[in-house]
């Protein structure tokens, strides 16, 4: 859906998105004004066009083994995006051999908002703040950092496969030294994603084949850490991966160890691979010995002590004479350049020298040009394989990375059900809990949620009790859950969520002339209109963009319509208006909860613990004084 690209726009990031030709001005309205955007024409989108040119790409004579061929947009889509690649890198893109499709139904969905409420990707503080991503990135490789980007903005719902990502974060949690074992080398590996990517293009420079055949190398000690240890998840995933052991050794009996920056600017290829070449290379090195060796013969055969031979791009080699010795200069030398206190000259024997030298260089440029094209070559014949390991490293990184967060910050492990309950208990914000003062702890709270008996929460309490940051928590904690990490709580049972839906913050959209309560309605009406009964609703402060009286009203209405008509969505609605705690006695589904306060005196002390029943305390003078407002 046209909604699901803002989600995976938002969770990819994407450096440049590319449109067809007039179609620039709606994209950047619907997903942001700060994406870079490429057009290309109408006639790179034409349906049948882009089925020969993905059938050519991956060499087969129909699309449908991959299952993409109910979706005749994303087709056009894949299509045009090739055209453009052509158009762009002027070379093969071997690397891009299959294509896939994302199935909106078996991910928990997740709009803009409620990615940008729950701060996944980017804090709304900015570059000062902190992000669910920045907390929870363990990961030792870019490629591990990619997958985990593409899980948090992709929460699954599939416990079996959930449970086979808890199995191997469990492995790695118990499994001591083995955890770092396994990240240094997998960070020894780098981004083989992007280097291969560069390899498909033959664009490959010598240092990254180097990294890339470091990279290999740790595949096998990598495998041999995690097998057989009786976890069919990760036997299962060790099992998939492909042996590139010949590629490596290739790379290593091929490439100098520490190769120049490009064929031509040094070594590239090690001594002993071609007999040519070494002779070559002796002819060239050997230079300096035999130039050496004639500047002092001639020098004696002269007298000019003070002669020297150089090389320039204009002359080649040449004999430098002082002024004060050029009498002594023997009539076979050619002059070809006269300075201000000295001569220029050549001689026969230094032009057939350079000959030799120019044209055993030249050779050796075409010889290490020839071996580092096989060998580029073979890499590329490899690519499928090296990709398969890619993505078999990127998840075991991961999820190595989820144990790591799991030991520094003592999470547990998650009980996934099939049923509608959600029972958090100790739970606490992954992120706030990191960046408490030294000394201070965060304090948990339990939440419990199902569709029978407490299916709606109305949380009161004043301005900086931890409302928002309640809410927050029980998202992130079920977020993930559903990506398969362990979570930061005593214990979390959790019947899947297929929708995770918020509406935290007041915002305006003042280019579109939407003031900040049209946006609020805007937001609340797509949840309600899509919710089901495995949604997580989160409200905050709804209905403060407008009158008491009014909100008050529609704040009421959304909590009858979600009780009522809802599906029974689990919902937490945090309020100002203690006058929705009688609705506890109407619906037989709504509780009331507070969060805790203690008074001393004229200070409020925010204890941050959940508490059962509504409170009619805002404290909104004590929160103003503790602003600094003046007395006055």
């Amino acid at each position: 859906s046209l909604d699901y690209i803002g989600t995976l726009i938002a969770s990819l990031n994407p450096k440049e998105i590319v449109v067809q030709r007039g179609y620039e001005k709606g994209v950047k309205e619907k997903y942001g004004d700060n994406l870079y955007i490429t057009t290309i024409e109408e006639w790179a989108f034409v349906y049948d066009a882009a089925v020969e040119r993905l059938k050519k790409q991956f060499g087969v004579e129909s699309l449908k083994g991959f299952a993409v061929d109910g979706f005749p947009l994303g087709i056009c889509s894949a299509g045009a995006l090739m055209v453009y690649l052509e158009q762009t890198q002027h070379t093969g893109l071997k690397n891009i051999c299959s294509i896939s499709r994302i199935d909106e139904d078996k991910f928990v969905w997740m709009d803009k908002f409620t990615m940008r409420n729950l701060e996944i990707f980017n804090s709304s503080a900015g570059g000062e703040g902190v992000s669910l991503v920045s907390v929870i990135d363990k990961c030792s490789s870019p490629m591990g950092a990619r997958l985990l980007r593409g899980w948090l903005a992709m929460p699954i719902m599939d416990i079996k496969e959930l449970n086979n990502r808890y199995d191997v974060l469990q492995h790695f949690l118990e499994a001591g030294d083995d955890l770092d074992k396994v990240q240094e080398h997998i960070g020894d590996i780098g981004d083989l994603e992007r280097i291969i990517s560069r390899a498909a293009t033959g664009r490959i420079a010598p240092r990254e084949v180097m990294q890339l055949g470091r990279g290999l190398a740790q595949m096998e000690p990598i495998a041999a850490l995690c097998k057989d240890h009786g976890i069919k998840a990760l036997d299962s995933l060790i099992g998939k991966m492909r042996n590139c052991s010949k590629l490596l050794d290739r790379i290593t009996a091929t490439m100098t160890a520490e190769p120049a920056a490009a064929v031509g600017k040094g070594e590239v290829i090690a001594s002993g691979v071609d007999a040519e070449l070494d002779e070559l290379r002796s002819i060239s090195s050997g230079g300096k010995d035999y130039l050496l060796k004639l500047q002092q013969s001639e020098a004696e055969r002269t007298g000019i002590s003070s002669l020297k031979i150089s090389y320039n791009n204009v002359f080649g080699y040449y004999i430098e004479v002082r002024n004060t010795f050029k009498d002594l200069v023997p009539p076979e030398w050619i002059r070809k350049q006269t300075l201000v206190n000295a001569e220029r000259y050549i001689t026969q024997e230094l032009k057939e020298y350079e000959e030799k030298i120019l044209s055993a260089e030249d050779r050796i440029y075409a010889l290490e040009t020839k071996i580092y094209g096989d060998l580029v070559a073979e890499i590329q014949r490899n690519i499928p394989a090296i990709q398969t390991n890619c993505r078999i490293i990127a998840r075991l990184d991961v999820l190595a990375g989820f144990a790591q967060l799991a030991k520094d910050n003592h999470y547990n492990r998650p009980e996934m059900t099939k049923d509608l309950t959600l029972d958090i208990k100790a739970g606490r914000h992954p992120v706030i809990e990191t960046l408490m003062p030294a000394g201070e702890e965060y304090v948990p709270n339990d939440i419990f949620l199902d569709n029978k008996k407490q299916q709606i929460i109305i949380l009161t309490g004043p301005n900086m009790a931890g409302k928002s940051a309640l809410l927050r928590q029980t998202a992130l904690i079920v977020l993930l859950a559903q990506i398969g990490s362990f979570v930061p709580a005593d214990s979390a049972r959790i019947g899947y969520f297929d929708k995770i839906f918020t509406r935290v913050g007041a915002t305006d959209n003042i280019s579109r002339g939407e003031s900040t309560f049209m946006v609020e309605m805007l937001e609340t009406s797509m949840i309600l209109h899509n919710l089901s009964e495995r949604s997580l609703v989160l409200l905050d402060e709804i209905g403060r963009g407008t009158s008491t009286y009014d909100g008050m009203s529609i704040a009421r209405a959304i909590v009858e319509y979600i009780h009522e008509y809802g599906h029974g969505a689990k919902t937490l609605f945090a309020t100002h208006y203690h006058e929705l705690n009688d609705l506890e006695e109407i619906y037989l589904r709504v509780r009331n909860f507070h969060i805790a306060v203690k008074e001393v005196g004229s200070q409020v002390i925010f204890l941050r613990k959940l508490k059962e029943g509504g409170t009619a305390h805002s404290f909104g003078i004590h929160v103003a004084r503790m602003a600094g407002m003046p007395k006055e």
